[in-house]
């Protein structure tokens, strides 16, 4: 799969209108996408374990995209082979009162994956730039000075989360960044269908359908943090979502690629750790 055709390329300007939801590169059928899937999700669980032995790099793998774009699909089929001890996976609702008296980052920094650990953000920090963009009311309730809430606020937080990923890259964080791209069409169709089906009711959310009355201001606003944001260290895929097997499968492939790229081996004991081994085989053989 060639990934290219999901990058957005920094420093060059992209219109998320001219990406394609519906594609599906070379997979015509499902089942052939769904087989790919199954054997990556075996190669995953594979370079997580060495990951979380090594213990030296952690993944940030961060999920925006417009409602009922399969977020939670995602990280469920995607993540399903992997070790529970080495994922964790964090959701970001609207901000708690504490939440609001700190910095934007502050709620997201404080579970960042340790080493050794792949962590899943379902929405982040972006949401600073898209949501609180999209709705001012909840920008007044951060109750920023003046200074960090003029006319210049939005441009000064994709500096602040450019420089943020950066240090975090530097520090051994590998960071994924993935758009669900579902078109509106798509949506609907999703929507209905939480509304026909009493197993999917739960899902249903006025908020959601009013949501999209701002399709079009979100689509802009994402336009801004792809065109701001996508940097060499921590580039933007824009994933197509009209099709969920072809979502699970693009985004496994990544992932998968990215662990591999860092080609990571299991710890080789030491001499020290040698002999603490054949000490303690010593003991045990010597048992009655």
């Amino acid at each position: 799969m060639k990934h290219d055709e999901f990058l957005v390329p920094p420093g060059k300007k992209i219109a998320l209108e001219n990406f394609n939801p519906a594609f599906t590169g070379k997979f015509q059928e499902k089942v052939d996408a769904e087989a790919k899937l199954v054997k990556d999700i075996e190669q995953l669980a594979a370079c997580q374990d060495i990951l979380y032995a090594r213990h030296t790099y952690a993944v940030l793998i961060i999920v925006q995209a417009m409602d009922a774009a399969g977020k939670d699909s995602v990280v469920k089929h995607v993540m399903s082979g992997v070790n529970p001890q080495g994922c964790q996976v964090v959701s970001f609702k609207e901000p708690s009162t504490e939440e609001l008296n700190h910095d934007f980052l502050w709620r997201c920094v404080k579970v960042l994956p340790e080493r050794g650990r792949i962590g899943i953000f379902n929405r982040s920090y972006y949401e600073e730039v898209l949501t609180v963009r999209i709705h001012p009311e909840l920008l007044e309730k951060q109750n920023l000075p003046a200074r960090a809430s003029d006319k210049k606020i939005w441009n000064n937080r994709f500096e602040d989360i450019n420089w943020f990923e950066r240090y975090l890259v530097r520090n051994g964080i590998v960071i994924l960044k993935f758009f669900l791209n579902v078109s509106k069409g798509e949506q609907k169709k999703r929507f209905l269908d939480r509304l026909d089906r009493s197993d999917k009711n739960w899902k249903f959310s006025e908020h959601d359908i009013e949501e999209r009355a701002f399709w079009e201001m979100y689509t802009k606003a994402y336009n801004d943090v792809f065109n701001h944001t996508s940097t060499a260290w921590a580039p933007w895929y824009i994933i197509p979502a009209d099709h969920k097997w072809f979502t699970r499968v693009a985004v496994a492939d990544i992932i998968l690629q990215k662990l591999k790229d860092l080609n990571l081996s299991y710890p080789v004991a030491q001499k020290d750790q040698k002999e603490r081994i054949a000490g303690a085989r010593k003991k045990l053989e010597e048992e009655p």
